[in-house]
């Protein structure tokens, strides 16, 4: 089969369309033909040589893919031979085929084609535990999402509004804004011009947010405790503002407030089953009824791989990026 390699570490131009061992399916594993794989952020930390597979993933970067299951691997039940799926990953999702455990595989949502499904498991996973599964975001509540038209962000603000919440965002233009407001967000915040913290404190009559989703890290550290509210949760998802910043416990012990910080890639497979099922039974039925969409900026032959991240470090898309086989 053919696969996006990375021979060396660096820029776009280090991803390699190229023929590789086809995978064969382990115990509790199906083998699935990829119609498509989603891009993430994670993929160019990988590219660049600071983000390494997990022991005993595929070396290929992809976190996430739709498409045919071709193969059972021994002890699999519940999935049959062309079935169309998506599924969560390890790495492996930018090539021809990649072997998946049974208990990372999505049926593809009422309402959802085969490629467009390939955007869906990881943001889908990355927002539902940690919006709901750990900070608990109820009805009522403010949820603060940055980088709000982003394909977390994205679905984050849908997510959200779908169980009553109010949800505020940072973007970096009055489009993107644009666009979030689309979706549902309530309040929306031009980063580049506004003090975050405080626009979401006059917008909450000073209460601030209950739950804030960060892709920024310890650039953001700061301001996100500003912003805040009272029994308030901050879960940081990304680094992309640094791993490294000054947290003021005062602040957090006036407000009773909690800090949590998660990666999706590295937990054990028993912990993404349950993502997996949790999002099966509480966001799926979502797509059928109409609630959330996928938002898809643009689709890309795979072996395009390079242009696609090349429009992903520009920070220009709004929604999932694709790569098509």
């Amino acid at each position: 089969m053919h696969a996006i390699t990375i021979p060396e570490p660096g820029g776009p131009e280090a991803l390699v369309w190229a023929e590789v061992p086809e995978p064969v399916p382990a115990v509790g594993e199906v083998l699935v033909e990829v119609a498509a794989g989603g891009v993430n952020r994670a993929d160019v930390m990988q590219r660049q040589g600071f983000y390494d597979p997990p022991p005993d993933a595929s070396p290929y970067p992809g976190l996430e893919c739709s498409g045919r299951i071709a193969a059972l691997g021994p002890g699999v039940s519940g999935w049959a031979v062309g079935d169309e799926v998506c599924a969560l990953l390890s790495g492996g999702g930018y090539a021809e085929k990649v072997a998946v455990p049974a208990g990372q595989l999505l049926p593809v949502p009422e309402g959802v084609d085969l490629v467009t499904a390939a955007g869906l498991p990881e943001v889908a996973c990355t927002v539902w535990s940690n919006v709901f599964m750990v900070a608990h975001l109820r009805p009522g509540e403010t949820l603060l999402v940055h980088g709000g038209s982003s394909g977390i962000g994205t679905m984050a603000v849908q997510l959200a509004k779908a169980v009553g919440a109010r949800v505020a965002v940072t973007a970096g233009s009055p489009e993107k804004l644009e666009r979030c407001r689309e979706l549902g967000a309530d309040i929306l915040i031009d980063y580049r011009e506004q003090d975050f913290a405080e626009e979401v404190r006059k917008a909450t009559d000073g209460a601030g947010a209950d739950v804030i989703l960060d892709i920024i890290g310890a650039k953001y550290l700061a301001a996100n405790v500003r912003a805040l509210a009272a029994n308030g949760r901050l879960a940081i998802i990304g680094l992309q503002g640094g791993r490294k910043g000054e947290l003021d416990l005062g602040a957090l012990l006036v407000k009773r407030a909690a800090v949590t910080a998660t990666s999706l890639r590295g937990r054990p497979l028993g912990e993404k089953a349950a993502i997996v099922a949790a999002v099966r039974e509480h966001v799926w039925p979502l797509f059928g009824a109409g609630r959330v969409r996928p938002v898809v900026d643009r689709s890309l032959p795979m072996r395009d791989a390079a242009e696609a991240h090349r429009v992903l470090e520009g920070s220009g898309h709004v929604g999932k990026i694709l790569l098509t086989v």
